[in-house]
């Protein structure tokens, strides 16, 4: 029975500030080995949920349990114990690399030996072995990071909580730090929740997602799921999807909803019935964009069910790529290289053929009509 119980269990979860609720969660578990990922915008409430789980804020009401053990005030330190926290920034003692990871170690009381063989082995895999008598204070942002990681790695803890341990760190030793946590993870085999606002972060650490938004988990799943069929509209908007199209299912066949937008017909996989309100949710990214053929010439083939022409509002650089917001009865985004921009001629008013997958685009249903 012990060990089948969930790693961390959360219910009824709620904190307030004075007399404002900043996190309600009425249940969330995570099994053994398990990394749940929780992102949402800055306020959301996730530290907030972070710092709950790993005992260090009080709820309002509500109840954890570690591996089915209640979490009280009497048996606090010792379920505290089992699990190790990062936060945004390293909170490091003016001492030693090595002095730092083997805080941990002493207050447990590990013998000398032990402490020093696990010190090595985690100064190694964060690849800071060379580092091990430098001051912590003569650290840069990523080797500061690396030492935090290294001791709380080092305690080889239950429960690992990370309060977005990145987000401080430029963008190559970001990856490098990254690559390092994953390599480290999979053989210790440890349970972990990831606070992060990254949405390619919680993809790369996630075996579910969590978002977060307004102090409430508003979805929880297999980051497939939660990225390609939000829950609902600010998730969708969160999670990356910036078409977001009103529209009413007129026909239904196999599976395959037929879509009203404006005067446009698009086809999606949905079972929603005929008569439902909907959002079309659509990814940049899952948009492909076709050169306008002459009217004697057919528009070029492709397995995408949704093939329709219209004209470039805008173009918008974005990160190595350009955003191309286009009118094609009803306005879309799409996500294309600036080589293939130059490819096929894009400017402003320019005509465009655009095409979907009825596979990629997400229906949701809403209440107004």
């Amino acid at each position: 029975m012990h060990d089948h119980s969930p790693m961390l269990e959360a219910t009824d979860l709620e904190v307030r500030r004075r007399a404002t609720l900043v996190l309600d969660v009425p249940h969330l578990e995570l099994q053994a080995g398990e990394t749940l990922a929780i992102i949402g915008p800055n306020g959301a409430g996730k530290s907030t949920l972070l710092q709950t789980l790993a005992l260090l804020l009080w709820p309002t009401c509500g109840t954890i349990r570690i591996r089915g053990e209640l979490a009280t005030p009497a048996n606090l330190l010792r379920l505290r114990r089992r699990m190790a926290v990062v936060f945004q920034e390293p909170l490091l003692l003016d001492t030693s690399v090595a002095e730092n990871v083997a805080t941990g170690l002493k207050l447990r009381g590990l013998s000398r030996q032990e402490r020093e063989s696990r010190i090595m082995t985690w100064l190694e895999r964060f690849r800071i072995a060379s580092l091990a008598r430098r001051s912590a204070r003569s650290l840069s942002g990523g080797e500061a990071q690396r030492t935090s990681l290294a001791r709380a790695m080092a305690l080889e803890p239950e429960l690992l909580l990370l309060d977005e341990p990145f987000s401080a760190l430029d963008a190559p030793t970001r990856a490098a730090v990254t690559a390092d946590l994953l390599a480290a993870l999979r053989p210790a085999r440890t349970t972990m929740v990831l606070v992060t606002h990254d949405r390619d972060e919680a993809l790369t650490f996630g075996d579910r997602v969590g978002v977060m938004i307004g102090g409430r988990l508003r979805q929880v799943g297999p980051p497939e799921q939660v990225f390609g069929s939000p829950a609902d509209v600010e998730v969708a908007s969160f999670v990356g999807i910036e078409t977001i199209a009103p529209g009413t299912v007129v026909a239904q066949q196999d599976g395959l909803a037929r879509v009203q937008i404006g005067q446009r017909l698009v086809e999606v996989a949905s079972a929603l019935p005929p008569g439902t309100p909907v959002l079309l949710c659509l990814r940049p990214e899952d948009v492909t964009l076709h050169q306008c053929a002459p009217s004697t010439v057919e528009i070029p083939r492709s397995s995408a069910r949704n093939q329709m022409a219209g004209h470039v509002r805008d173009m918008l650089p974005w990160g190595g790529q350009l955003r191309v917001l286009i009118n094609c009865g009803f306005e879309l985004s799409a996500a294309v290289t600036r080589r293939s921009a130059a490819e096929l001629g894009l400017s402003e008013g320019a005509s465009v053929v655009v095409s979907f997958k009825a596979t990629s685009a997400h229906l949701l249903a809403r209440n107004e009509p």
